[in-house]
Formats: structure tokens, sequence, C-alpha cells
């Protein structure tokens, strides 16, 4: 029973994401991107060759899952990286990415599928980024014996796995060969389940992400330029709710203070309804990276890809998604330049995110007027501000190294031979 609901769920999200992408490029992307994968694969694998399989379900997983790769092609240069996607946010992303040989999206789950793809992909370690169980995937990986790891695992005590009713759920968790997670109460949870000798706390290898970021971050004259010696309150990934607050917030922004918008989808729509919201005193990234002079107080980045360096820019982060189902956005690429981060409510699933909120170091608010009380703070009590950025600074620095302890697991298992 358990399988006929799983697979009648994914009968339904696949008609639904075609009705949806007659009207949605996004939608529309998921779907044109897996017609005749079959085809597309088998003509790009070259025969002979060691694989790495490596997915990611969005952009957040594949920046999680970067340390590790590259690590991976340091380490076995001989071996050739497969990238998969299940999101077009995450595929138009990485798919110029040169550290992977192939960059692929997932086929949806169906036993055909996936025994189709891991036959030609033929991997020697399977590794899944943060999450994303799919069950035939996991059961074929199983019965070829190939060894499968989850990194940067986060679970939950209300998750399926954890309920009386989740015998299914814990059928794939079984498939796995090893587990490296983010915390405590992860590998507390497996434990209860009897996974004592298959789960390793390794941290999170966003940490070594945004750290390397940071060493490398890129000079963006056209901030440094608006920036002009103010200060700079910047708002990353936002939806419309955070956008609304934002609005409402920025009366109490004294005159040396600035902000810039970095929203999470910066279509033309998006980008207009935002310039309605903020009215005439806002500037476009476009416009002033092509020369326009403007002295407004207010910046939109309309382009994607600075965003973590942008951060480096600021004094006070806010990160959006917080409004949102699925949750706030990466809290660690502000963190890891010291600044002080508020988000909406939305941030269970985030395991740094709780950590943070316990240390003092983000704030998450319910509305604009906490949202506004919590800037105030920031703005008048400098020495406060300045304490947070540089407590936070020493916790990043503390919290690297998850990718080392992976990729020493992986060597000493000898799961891969160079």
């Amino acid at each position: 029973m358990p399988l006929l609901l799983y697979n009648t769920f994914l009968f339904l999200y696949l008609s639904g994401i075609k009705i949806y992408s007659l009207f949605n490029p996004k939608a529309s992307k998921w779907i044109e991107g897996r017609k005749q994968w079959r085809q597309k694969i088998g003509s790009a694998l070259k025969p002979g060759e060691k694989r790495i399989w490596i997915h990611c379900s969005s952009l957040g997983e594949f920046e999680q899952g970067r340390p590790l790769i590259d690590a991976l092609r340091e380490e076995y240069p001989e071996y050739k990286i497969v990238l998969t996607f299940f999101s077009p946010s995450g595929y138009e992303i990485a798919k110029n990415y040169d550290k992977a040989d192939y960059v692929f999206y997932l086929p949806l789950d169906s036993r055909h599928n996936a025994e189709t793809f891991i036959n030609l992909i033929d991997p020697q370690l399977a590794i899944f980024v943060k999450y994303e169980f799919w069950y035939y995937y996991l059961h074929k990986l199983s019965k070829q014996q190939v060894p499968t790891i989850l990194i940067s695992g986060a679970f939950r005590e209300k998750q399926s796995f954890f309920k009386w009713y989740g015998s299914f759920f814990r059928q794939m968790l079984n498939c796995f060969t090893f587990f490296f997670v983010q915390d405590e109460q992860s590998k507390s949870l497996l434990g209860s389940l009897g996974f004592y000798k298959k789960v390793m706390v390794a941290g999170d290898t966003r940490y070594d992400r945004v750290s390397a970021i940071s060493k490398n971050k890129i000079s963006i004259p056209v901030v440094e330029s608006f920036k002009a010696g103010n200060k700079l309150l910047i708002a990353g990934s936002t939806w419309p709710d955070d956008e609304e607050i934002l609005n409402k917030c920025i009366t109490t922004l004294p005159e040396d203070w600035k902000l810039i918008i970095a929203p999470h989808e910066v279509d033309d729509m998006h980008i207009q309804k935002i310039q309605q919201l903020f009215g005439s005193d806002i500037l476009l990234f476009s416009e002033l990276a092509a020369g326009k002079i403007s002295a407004g107080k207010i910046l939109i980045i309309n382009n994607i890809g600075i965003l973590s360096s942008l951060y480096a820019y600021g004094d006070i982060a806010y990160v959006g998604g917080g409004f949102q189902k699925g949750g706030i956005h990466n809290i660690l690429e502000p963190a890891v330049f010291g600044l002080p981060v508020i988000f909406g409510p939305i941030y269970d699933k985030f395991v740094e995110a709780k950590e943070f909120v316990a240390k003092h170091y983000a704030f998450s608010v319910k509305n604009a007027e906490e949202c506004s009380i919590m800037l105030n703070k920031f703005i008048t009590d400098e020495h406060y501000r300045v304490t947070i950025q540089d407590s936070l600074k020493k916790f990043m620095v503390q919290n690297i190294g998850a990718t080392t302890r992976i990729m020493t697991y992986i060597k000493d298992e000898k799961w891969l031979v160079s």
C-alpha cells in the first residue's frame, strides 16, 4: 500500500507539473530538461570511465555540495563527476560548472527510470546532498551494492522516518551506507532507528563553502560606488512578503544608511513590482553598471551570481524566505562576513538558524514592527552590532572542516581506488 501511494504521488506530481508548465517558465524547463534523457545521457557518457554520482535537489544543495565536489576532483582526478539536479534553478546555474564532467536533470523516480539511469552512469560512489530520498533510486543503488552516502544531513523528529507509520520511509534510510549529519540531534534520531554505526556528526559543508567564498570574494565596483561611505542593509533572496516588510522599515533608516535588495526571483515582472512598491528613490544594478549616475538610497540587484560577494559590503543582513513554506535561504553567506542576520519566522528546518538564534547572532521577526525594532537596535547601538560581528566571525571559523572529515572517511573506507 505505501508503495502504491508513493507511485500515485509521483503520477500526480508529474501530471500537475505538465499542466503548470503551460504557463510557468520554471516548470517548463523542468519538463523540457528531461525530454529524451536516456539518449542525452547515453550519448554523453564515454565507455570505460569511473564515475561518482552527486545529486543535489536545487541551487542551495549545490552550494552545500561544492566543497566536497572540489575535494573529490582534486583527490580523485581519474574519476568523472556526474552531477544531477531535481530543480531547474540548480541545473541552470551549475550546467557549466567546470568541476563536474556531466550535469543532468535527474529523471523522475520510477523503477524503470532508476534502473536505466543507474545502469547508464554506473557509479562507484553515490552522494546525496542534505536530503531528497527517492525510493527506486536508493533501492537500485543498494541492490547493486554501490556505496551511498548522505552529506550535511539534518533530521527532525517531525519527519515521517520517526513516526509509527514511517516504515516505508525507513526502508529508504536502510539503503544508505553512511550518514554525515550536521548536528547531534540528527545523529540521535538516526541512532534511535538503529543506525548508530552508520552516522557521524561531520558538520555542515556550507561553512567550508562560505569560508572559501569570503577568501575569494569578487570586487563589485557598482556597489562600492553606491555605498560611498554609507552603512548598508543588504536584503538577500527576498520574496514579496519580505519586500513588503522592508518597505515599511526603510523609513527608520538614518541618512547614512542605504538598502540593497537582491530578490530571489529576478524576472522583469518581479523587478517591476519592487520598483512600484518602493517608489522613485530606487536604482537598478543594470542601470548603474551601464553608467547611469544617480543618488538613490535603494539599489535593486536585477541579476544573479553576486549575492555571496555582495554581503562583504554590508553591515546588517536580512535574509528572505522566512515567510515562505520552504523557509529561509542561506544565512551563512552574510554570517561569514560577520553580519548579524534578520529573517522571518519559518526557520525550524535549519540547524544553523536555530543555533544562530540561540547564540543571538540572528534574529527572527514576525512583522514589520519587530523588524524595525531590531534594525533600530543594530543602527543606534554600534557597540552591540560590532560585538556580534566579532563573535560571529570567530564562530564561523570554528565550524569549518566538514569536507575534510567526509573525505577522510571516504579514503579510509577505500570506496574509491586511485
